[in-house]
This record gives C-alpha cells, structure tokens and sequence, in this order.
C-alpha cells in the first residue's frame, strides 16, 4: 500500500469511531474526534502539507513514486 491510500483508510476508521462514540453516548469524545479531522482536513486543503502523509511517507512509498505497472 502507499501513503495516500493509508491516509485515506485512517480517515475512514477515524470516521467510524466517531460514529461508535456518538452510538454510545460519548459525545464529547465524538466531537473531539471529528472537530480534530475537520482541522486536519482543512489545514492539509489549504496549506497542501499534510503531517500524517509526511510521517507516513518516511515508512511507507507514495502512490506518485510507484510503478505505473504495480497495481498493488
């Protein structure tokens, strides 16, 4: 797998927690939580820096530099 497609996984189990805690009653968790990924999303929209790409990045490749032959 390569950074991007991590990211975008990490935000889809991100998203699925929120709803657990807000199923649960954990609303200030919750907001927490999806306050936390709306400030990250917009600060990545906006500046084109993302953190998590870049520490992700230093373990795993980026979707750029594969193999266009490599479909893993």
């Amino acid at each position: 797998m390569c950074v991007e497609r991590i990211v975008k996984v990490l935000l889809a189990i991100i998203l699925g927690l929120v709803m657990m805690f807000t199923a649960t009653g954990s609303l200030k968790i919750a907001f927490l939580l999806q306050f936390g990924t709306i400030v990250m999303l917009l600060v990545s929209s906006f500046t084109k820096y993302c953190f998590i790409v870049q520490v992700l990045g230093s373990i795993f490749p980026s979707c750029e530099n594969r193999i266009s032959g490599d479909k893993r």
